[in-house]
């Protein structure tokens, strides 16, 4: 480790300067360790410091904030709050316990670890993102960072090798099996308890308004997180979204008091698991994802306290089998580079996720099965599209940064998909958007999930439908202008993405049905779909509402 004197004038520490966060650090440890372990962001819980206890000497704790990476993309001011506000009050708290270098910088995070560490080596855990393995690979290769194990999930990668295999087409239900029967969670005499391994078909009502759906906690915001929050307001003010730190847990009790709020909403979590509501966002969903995303709450915690509570079997499947579904979407991630070395049509696309005014990176490789190309459009940032199931759950984005899983896949993921919005652009928005979102989890879930972009290597058919289902299970439909059986333009989306679509579906079986239907549509009902998804598309596209400013629909729509 350098001397201080000899650091480069971009990194600086926050060590005993005037900040709160350095006043929590400062005089509680001398600046001194036999060895340094580098914490990244989303690593903060101590257990998982185990793979670097071992050896003898002190272990001091290295943290870095890198505005590099906060500017990389418009990032949602809440999930900039989130992250930065935990990772310091983790920092203060393990001040109690190691000596803390916590360090800022405008560079990247191997620039602010080389400008103070040199050549003297390092640890780190084995980074879930890949964009931070990237980063840090030089400094690996020429052993100046030695990777530990990360120990925060739930399963080795050798499990998902030995049910899935190493080569697409990945599937979840092999994965899902191998994980339950190898740790006995819900299992009776090697049976799955309740005679299925998924309750799936019991988890479909919608929410009439009972029972009373609970209100998601609020927190004390302190010192560290106002200044956390002043910090994003000066540098990063133009970045989209809300910014309110007290909708969010930062400190360890917080998190404790998050994971008890998601336990007491188990008993009606899984019946009203897919519902979709305006008058309450919520409704029985943990909102757990950030925090173990970030580690806070670790996904084995979470799991042991689902299974402890006395709800019913489907919702306790129900979120146990989200567990996994996450630790699925990272494994496969991990065994194809970030989908680099699948075997898929790809597209260029242009970055930035449509936030803010003028050029934005084009690159080129991206998954794209379908060959979508349209942008994104104005409406994914809050223009008025008259749909009022997009409208709703886009305002939810900016004000909280979250939606649950169902809005994600069935509103916004969909519409994007019947548009023809590129794959790319959808991730990226998902990426910046949601507090929750990071490259391992985000990329799997939109581009192999949401958009149908890595074709069938994860899914065996896109989750897309007409305005039935919404209409069915949200009460979108009820303060929409569109009539949601006989005016809104979604059903005839629909039926234009199966016929334009057709070559890429017509050998499918799983699509066989939609699409024997889809051609039985008339000659005029396919030109009127058609004219529907042109007239719809380029009106968005313009930032046009497809509802006039008096509630009545555009000509084109009549």
């Amino acid at each position: 480790m350098l001397p201080a004197s000899e650091w480069p004038a971009q990194t600086v520490t926050l060590n005993g300067t005037s900040s709160h966060l350095g006043a929590g650090l400062s005089g509680v440890h001398e600046l001194h360790a036999d060895r340094w372990l580098f914490v990244a962001y989303d690593q903060l819980n101590e257990a998982l410091f185990e793979p670097a206890q071992p050896h003898e000497g002190t272990l001091g704790l290295v943290f870095v904030e890198s505005t590099e990476k906060a500017s990389r993309r418009p990032y949602h001011k809440q999930k900039l709050a989130l992250l930065l506000a935990n990772m310091r009050h983790f920092a203060v708290e393990m001040a109690a316990h190691y000596p803390v270098l916590y360090l800022s910088s405008g560079g990247t995070y191997a620039d602010a670890l080389e400008g103070v560490f040199g050549d003297s080596p390092l640890l780190c855990l084995e980074p879930a993102e890949r964009e931070l393995r990237i980063d840090l690979e030089p400094m690996v290769a020429s052993g100046r960072l030695e990777v530990l194990p990360h120990v925060g999930w739930l399963t080795p990668h050798a499990w998902f090798v030995d049910s899935v295999g190493t080569e697409p087409p990945f599937r979840m239900d092999p994965f899902y099996r191998k994980v339950r029967t190898t740790t006995g969670w819900m299992m009776i005499d090697g049976q799955p308890m309740g005679g299925s391994y998924s309750h799936d078909a019991d988890n479909r009502k919608p929410w009439k308004g009972e029972p009373d759906a609970p209100s998601p906690p609020t927190f004390d915001v302190d010192a560290i997180d106002r200044e956390v929050e002043e910090l994003i307001r000066t540098h990063h003010g133009d970045h989209p979204g809300h910014l309110d730190l007290a909708a969010l847990p930062t400190t360890k009790e917080q998190a404790e008091a998050s994971l008890d709020y998601g336990m007491a909403c188990m008993t009606w979590f899984g019946p009203y698991e897919d519902a979709m509501s305006e008058r309450s966002r919520t409704l029985f969903h943990t909102r757990l994802a950030p925090l173990l995303n970030l580690h806070r709450v670790l996904p084995m915690e979470a799991a042991t306290a689902a299974m402890a509570t006395d709800a019913p079997l489907n919702s306790v499947e129900g979120f146990v089998r989200q567990l996994i579904w996450r630790e699925y979407v990272h494994h496969v991630h991990v065994a194809t580079d970030g989908f680099r070395t699948l075997d898929v049509n790809r597209t260029e696309a242009v970055r930035g996720a449509g936030w803010g005014e003028g050029p934005h990176a084009v690159d080129g490789g991206h998954p794209n099965h379908l060959e979508q190309r349209n942008p994104l459009f104005p409406a994914y940032w809050g223009a008025p599209s008259g749909l009022r199931c997009l409208d709703a759950n886009v305002a939810a984005v900016i004000e909280d940064g979250w939606t649950h899983h169902i809005p994600r896949l069935m509103v916004l993921s969909n519409l994007a998909n019947l548009l023809d919005i590129n794959p790319r652009a959808l991730t990226d928005w998902f990426h910046a958007g949601f507090i929750d979102a990071f490259d391992w989890v985000v990329e799997p879930n939109v581009l192999g999930m949401g958009t149908f972009a890595l074709g069938t290597a994860m899914m065996t058919k896109p989750y897309v439908s007409g305005s039935a289902y919404i209409h069915r299970m949200s009460d979108h439909c009820g303060s929409c202008a569109f009539h949601p059986k006989k005016t809104c333009p979604i059903t005839r989306l629909y039926w234009a993405y199966l016929n334009r679509h057709r070559p890429a579906f017509e050998r499918n079986h799983r699509m066989s049905m939609a699409m024997r239907n889809a051609a039985k549509r008339s000659d005029e009902n396919k030109a009127e779909d058609e004219a529907t998804f042109l007239q719809v598309s380029e009106a968005l596209r313009l930032g046009q509402s497809l509802v006039t400013p008096d509630g009545d629909l555009r000509s084109f729509m009549m």
